[in-house]
């Protein structure tokens, strides 16, 4: 092979894996977008977006101090972590206190049934949201994705 066309090779690569990346980060920011949700019955009856939830995601997502932080206020089932909060109720048998689609609400915007509770809305309308900060401005605390993946896992605990 001649120089040239091996040149022309490596930046059809490189070209390859920029276009690539581009096109897994224009994906990536959709997957990201507010879904709208409604309450029908005090519950949010469906998946958000469709999405199908993964309990073992769902359990990462609740007890990471950088996502669901759910260990700061409630007890849960959760032998490896030492610390765990009693402002809100312990979560251990919570599937056998709330359906899924009312699992799903309590997440997405708890103030919708508790206007005073010191719990955040995971998944409100960031269009709705006043004085936050700048880098939290038009994002949800938790995807659309991470909210199936908790409820999945909260449907577990039974």
């Amino acid at each position: 092979m001649r120089i040239s066309n091996i040149s022309t090779l490596m930046a059809l690569a490189l070209l390859s894996l920029i276009v690539g990346q581009v096109t897994a980060d224009s994906s990536a920011g959709n997957r990201d977008a507010f879904v709208a949700w409604t309450v029908t019955d005090l519950a949010v009856q469906g998946p958000l977006a469709g999405l199908e939830g993964d309990p073992r995601r769902g359990r990462s997502v609740a007890i990471s101090p950088a996502k669901g932080n759910c260990l700061a206020c409630h007890v849960m089932p959760v032998a490896e972590q030492e610390f765990h909060g009693t402002i809100g109720p312990p979560l251990a048998g919570v599937a056998s206190r709330y359906t899924e689609a009312q699992l799903r609400l309590l997440l997405v915007d708890i103030k919708q049934l508790n206007p005073t509770t010191l719990m955040p809305s995971f998944y409100k309308n960031p269009a709705e949201l006043q004085r936050v900060a700048k880098r939290y401005q038009g994002k949800t605390v938790l995807t659309a994705q991470e909210i199936e993946d908790v409820v999945a896992y909260l449907t577990t605990l039974k």
